[in-house]
């Protein structure tokens, strides 16, 4: 279930919601005049977004060149380059 606060409690209850931001590793939502307004998150959940990010989007990249055969190898030109190698 989100978390949703009040921005008056970021300024009376900033500890409160560091806590549970990082208690819950989840956002906090945060509203102003009962609208959604801001979302507040630990640096460690903000990391694992990012990275998710990151992840995904290098699967993008991998799904369109698997698609296009860009960047791809045959198993013997595979098995050539790691005989080179000396692997």
């Amino acid at each position: 279930m989100p978390k949703i606060r009040p921005i008056s409690d970021l300024r009376n209850r900033a500890d409160e919601i560091s806590r549970l931001c990082h208690a819950s590793a989840e956002p906090v939502f945060i509203t102003k005049n009962g609208r959604e307004d801001l979302v507040v998150m630990s640096q460690a959940a903000y990391e694992r977004q990012q990275a998710r990010l990151e992840l995904y989007a290098e699967l993008d990249r991998a799904e369109v060149e698997a698609q296009t055969g860009k960047g791809t190898l045959s198993h013997a030109e595979m098995m050539r380059r790691l005989r080179a190698s000396g692997a």
